[in-house]
């Protein structure tokens, strides 16, 4: 299917809400804890996608593959947000969006360490810079501090590469949107005790925290997938996950215009070494591959 202006359209869509939901998640946790933000914001994208999917009645995964989009939704959804929830509230927005964006570098090694995937010997190289990267964060201590909560970032990059592992299969065979959508659900399934003090937290939130917690269930956690989905459909995925890297720098300028964060210089260099090793790592050290790309914040 060629190219079309909706499909640049749905790009430009998806790298803004991805971008705004670091910022946003600072913005939400001003009023609900880092578990209960989650659950509310995936129990929304749920019963978004799901009149989608009722519609559209996509391939599903099958009944045999439910242990793992279990063990995907529970590390890429359910405990990636749990700690990236919980590690932003001491770390800037800049500086998360950063340290997640350092994800497809641990599912490089993680594939090559668990599926035989190879890397070739620039792709040690770019793991080799993310990682200087990520330490001249913590070295820089830009922004609010590289500290504990930095660390716990880090562990929710960890948990994205392991789930961008164990659904490759699944995407492959079923598509993105349908395999996200059911990775939502599972990891939804297991927030949901969270979910009533979420609702209670809501009731009290002030409008802008609130808002911000509506945004982030509605905007990156469904609205970006659907776009995301539509653009692969339609576009090179090399041509189209390029545009990803401009994730974390558009997530440091809104935060700064949104939150007043400025990241420290420190925080910024180490960001765009890390940064550049995950170019280096997706485009010349190994092999495109299209489950690489089905990743948010």
């Amino acid at each position: 299917m060629p190219a079309t202006p909706a499909a640049f359209a749905c790009v430009a869509v998806t790298v803004l809400l991805w971008a705004a939901a670091f910022p946003a998640i600072r913005a939400a946790l001003a009023a609900f804890p880092p578990a209960e933000l989650a659950a509310l914001r995936f129990a929304l994208a749920s019963l978004i996608l799901l009149p989608w999917l009722a519609w559209a009645r996509p391939a599903l995964p099958r009944r045999a593959d439910l242990p793992r989009i279990l063990a995907a939704g529970g590390l890429g959804i359910a405990g990636y947000n749990l700690l990236l929830n919980t590690g932003t509230q001491a770390v800037d927005a800049g500086t998360a969006s950063f340290v997640v964006n350092t994800a497809p570098v641990f599912a490089a090694l993680l594939g090559a360490a668990l599926v035989g995937e190879r890397l070739r010997p620039l792709g040690w190289v770019g793991i080799g810079l993310s990682l200087a990267g990520v330490a001249l964060i913590a070295a820089g201590r830009g922004g609010l501090g590289f500290g504990g909560g930095a660390l716990l970032v880090l562990a929710a990059a960890l948990c994205q590469a392991a789930q961008f592992v164990l659904q490759k299969p699944l995407l492959a065979r079923c598509g993105a949107l349908p395999v996200t959508a059911c990775l939502i659900w599972a990891g939804t399934a297991m927030l949901l005790p969270f979910l009533p003090g979420a609702l209670a937290a809501a009731a009290a939130a002030p409008a802008p925290a609130l808002g911000a917690a509506i945004f982030l269930g509605l905007g990156p956690a469904a609205l970006a997938y659907v776009a995301w989905s539509y653009a692969l459909a339609r576009l090179p995925v090399g041509r189209a996950a390029a545009c990803l890297y401009l994730v974390p720098p558009l997530a440091t300028l809104l935060a700064w215009s949104w939150l007043g964060e400025a990241p420290g210089p420190g925080a910024l260099a180490g960001g765009a070494v890390a940064l550049a090793g995950v170019v280096l790592v997706n485009a010349i050290g190994r092999a495109p591959a299209p489950s690489s790309t089905a990743k948010g914040p």
